[in-house]
């Protein structure tokens, strides 16, 4: 066998550093973008942010360079005066910091923004308002830190006995801890506001607010007789339920309107209620009867290259210097240019999926038309997995609320015509569907799957039940009214 050493030409496909980062930022969303944009700036002096004040900033330059030539004069003269200009005053750099017997510069204001308590925090404050002993103190603290985030109490009356009385081995007292000690704590906590915390179920949570409403509350005794059958209640057995408590019809009706006014979760009114506020990457309004798309002002980034570092680079140095704002400038113009293609991509694909959808921004979720990602990338020549990443994570903004690209498509299901209905679309219809039936006769699945087909939607009874578990609509049997 003979060894030899040739050249060969042939092509092949590599992912280039700067198609690898605007692949990268394809996927990013409009948070995640915003902090890779910091992270560039902090860590390429190239690289720097159009801030609205730049207008300003030229119209002060002017000024600087004319002081600055009124110093060179000054400075390149035989006599050199005693006071020379200088760009700013001593006050300017140095903040005297006043003493105790000063005046403050800025006025120091109280901090008085509310800071919202928890359920355990705002049990405790009313436990430490209480008469109770040192142990029935200690009782109190094992039951609220047994507490759930819906008020319940999570632990059984024994595990809360043997945690007491563990605290108690280990401080050196001689007293025993029995469960009745327990229980008469528990009875004061679940009085105190909101009232039923510390309950052990619901049915027990119910009862202790019926029982702490005035006496001559309206159905309050019937309210409280109906609570020892709630299993029937929950059932839905209504005729059982009749006969058992021995209530009417129009008594069991009044007691159920007032268990209605209760709080089945008395700590969920602590919960933390800050929201997650998603930003629109793209807004969509109507004008001149035309559907228009524009990019969010507020999340497209203006970047620039430093031009006073950009000029310091000399075209024949090799220094390392150099050199090392040479790639610093290159990476500078690839990432905002890889920025504005980014942004190129996302308008181009989400003006495409406007047009498919013009029906749902006329009329909502039931014009919503079948739409694949395939379509989407045939018509704005990408592949399916570039605009699978562009419609990752980024939201519309549109007259029907905002809504996750990846909303717009869905799977389709055939109709008597030969066409197609989106799933989307159906799902709306099944909820429009079940919203306006009758409570005391409600729709069946198989009675919601002959109205879509009356109405040319071909779709079976097992699939109408999946599209209302997936709306989390219970079945009809549970949706039966009987009072």
């Amino acid at each position: 066998m003979k060894l030899s050493v040739g050249l060969k030409v042939a092509n092949s496909l590599s992912l280039t550093p700067q198609l690898q980062q605007a692949i990268r930022l394809l996927q990013l969303s409009s948070l995640e973008l915003e902090q890779e944009i910091q992270l560039q700036l902090d860590s390429n002096p190239l690289l720097e942010k159009v801030e609205e004040q730049a207008d300003v900033e030229s119209l002060s330059a002017a000024d600087t360079d004319r002081d600055q030539k009124d110093l060179t004069n000054e400075l390149n003269a035989d006599h050199l005066p005693d006071d020379l200009p200088v760009d700013t005053d001593w006050d300017d750099v140095y903040t005297h910091q006043p003493t105790s017997l000063g005046t403050p510069e800025y006025e120091e204001r109280e901090d008085n923004r509310q800071g919202v308590l928890g359920l355990k925090e705002h049990m405790l404050e009313q436990i430490n308002l209480l008469h109770f002993s040192k142990i029935d103190q200690l009782i109190a603290y094992c039951i609220i830190d047994s507490l759930d985030d819906k008020g319940f109490l999570e632990s059984d009356i024994s595990e809360i006995t043997a945690s007491v009385q563990h605290l108690l081995d280990s401080m050196e007292y001689e007293d025993s801890i029995e469960d009745d000690e327990v229980l008469v704590v528990l009875k004061h906590i679940q009085r105190l506001e909101p009232v039923g915390v510390g309950s052990r179920h619901l049915a027990e949570c119910l009862l202790i607010q019926l029982e702490s409403l005035p006496t001559n509350t309206p159905c309050r005794q019937d309210a409280m007789q109906l609570m020892t059958h709630y299993e029937l209640l929950i059932s839905n057995e209504i005729p059982k339920l009749l006969k058992q408590t021995g209530l009417n019809t129009d008594q069991l009706r009044c007691a159920v309107e007032l268990l209605k006014t209760l709080k089945p979760h008395p700590g969920m009114e602590f919960e933390d209620k800050e929201s997650d506020y998603q930003i629109p990457d793209v807004v969509v309004m109507k004008k001149n009867d035309s559907w228009q798309v524009q990019l969010n002002p507020d999340v497209m980034p203006k970047l620039r290259v430093n031009s006073f570092y950009a000029n310091m680079i000399r075209r024949a140095d090799q220094s390392d210097d150099n050199q090392y704002l040479r790639n610093q400038m290159l990476e500078a113009k690839n990432f905002i240019k890889s920025i504005d293609e980014r942004h190129k991509t996302l308008l181009k694909v989400a003006t495409c999926i406007v047009e498919h959808q013009r029906t749902f921004l006329e009329i909502g979720a039931e014009g919503m038309k079948p739409l694949v990602l395939r379509d989407i990338a045939e018509e704005v020549e990408l592949h399916e997995s570039t605009v699978s990443r562009v419609t990752t994570n980024k939201y519309m903004l549109t007259p029907r609320g905002l809504f996750e690209l990846k909303y717009f498509f869905s799977s389709h299901v055939g109709t008597t015509s030969g066409g197609e209905a989106s799933s989307t679309a159906i799902r709306a219809k099944i909820k429009k569907l079940i919203a306006e039936e009758n409570l005391r006769k409600p729709l069946s699945d198989n009675a919601i799957a002959n109205i879509l087909k009356e109405e040319g939607i071909d779709v079976a009874r097992r699939t109408v039940a999946k599209y209302r578990e997936s709306l989390h609509i219970p079945s009809s049997s549970e949706r039966k009214v009987l009072i």
